[in-house]
């Protein structure tokens, strides 16, 4: 993008109050979201392999302690993500595997443009894993745009 295609800043090159609010609280809105998107990601992931997910294959992939994982899938449990049956592992709900679903295909986009722009591979697959939580649709539908352009 062009400096000319940017947006004008305002003319005391501040932008307002407002603004800045919004942005501060959508980003921490997102970070909260982010837990439950990469969760719900996983879970499908390990159901589709294993048919189940287990809270210690849960906190193994993710890389942390069998009590943060346990810790996070009552959190998921509460927001009607996921339910766990008794010496059985974790599944999503309809809610869940909606989420899930829609993660990863943020995932793929973004993966897709990153490579599109030079990227390597497996960069572009670490970096994904945290650009896909902070996008938003207007961003995604561009890049969508972009990429339909070069195909």
């Amino acid at each position: 993008m062009s400096t000319d295609e940017l947006p004008p800043e305002p003319e005391d090159g501040t932008l307002s109050e407002a603004t800045d609010a919004d942005r501060f609280t959508n980003a921490r809105a997102i970070r909260s979201t982010a837990l439950f998107e990469d969760y719900t990601e996983l879970i499908a992931d390990l159901t589709e392999e294993f048919g189940e997910a287990r809270i210690t294959d849960i906190a193994r992939r993710l890389g942390v302690t069998h009590p943060t994982a346990n810790k996070a899938v009552l959190r998921l449990k509460r927001e009607g993500l996921v339910i766990s049956r008794p010496y059985r592992g974790v599944f999503l709900t309809e809610t869940g595997a909606a989420m899930a679903r829609e993660v990863k295909a943020r995932h793929r986009l973004v993966v897709r443009l990153l490579i599109a722009v030079g990227v390597p591979a497996d960069a572009a697959e670490m970096d994904a894993e945290g650009i896909e939580h902070y996008v938003s649709e207007t961003t995604l539908k561009a890049f969508e745009a972009y990429l339909g352009d070069r195909e």
